[in-house]
């Protein structure tokens, strides 16, 4: 018995919910202004014209000038994820875990993620000469890896 008088006064309420919705929309839509009847009389003699607007003395936004990374600024912000420039041991961490699933080629995780991060936080040890626990640019480009050596001719 509750449910049903409960159901029938929601129902009562969103109909009144409803009702008053739809009378606050009508009552803006009336207090629009009215239409100009010269733009309206413009508009009626040709219908392919297409609207005219005056951009002569208009300056808009310039757009960006696109500057281009070096390598090293592109390898730093695949960690830096919130781009102030310091590599913190969570954005390391986090970012390295597809790297651990590459190494996983089994799939049995005998290589667990505690021995893995160990072998991370290590190596961010090293690269982070000052101690404060986070790397900048400079810190960084100590862990760059060494280019790969160019095959020789054999010709």
């Amino acid at each position: 018995m509750n449910r049903l008088i409960l159901g029938a006064v929601s129902a009562l309420l969103m109909v009144g919910v409803g009702l008053f919705w739809i009378q606050g929309r009508a009552e803006v839509e009336r207090a629009a202004p009215p239409p100009d009847p010269a733009a309206l009389a413009q508009e009626s003699t040709d219908p392919e014209a297409l609207p005219l607007a005056d951009v002569a003395g208009l300056l808009g936004p310039e757009p960006p000038e696109a500057s281009e990374l070096t390598r090293e600024q592109r390898r730093f912000f695949r960690y830096d994820r919130n781009r102030d420039m310091k590599i913190t041991r969570n954005e390391m961490l986090s970012s390295r875990t597809d790297a651990f699933r590459k190494l996983d080629i089994d799939g049995n995780n005998l290589l667990d993620f505690e021995e893995w991060a160990i072998t991370t936080a290590e190596r961010f040890d090293e690269m982070d000469a000052d101690g404060n626990r986070e790397l900048t640019a400079t810190e960084f480009a100590t862990s760059a890896p060494r280019p790969a050596p160019k095959p020789r001719c054999s010709c």
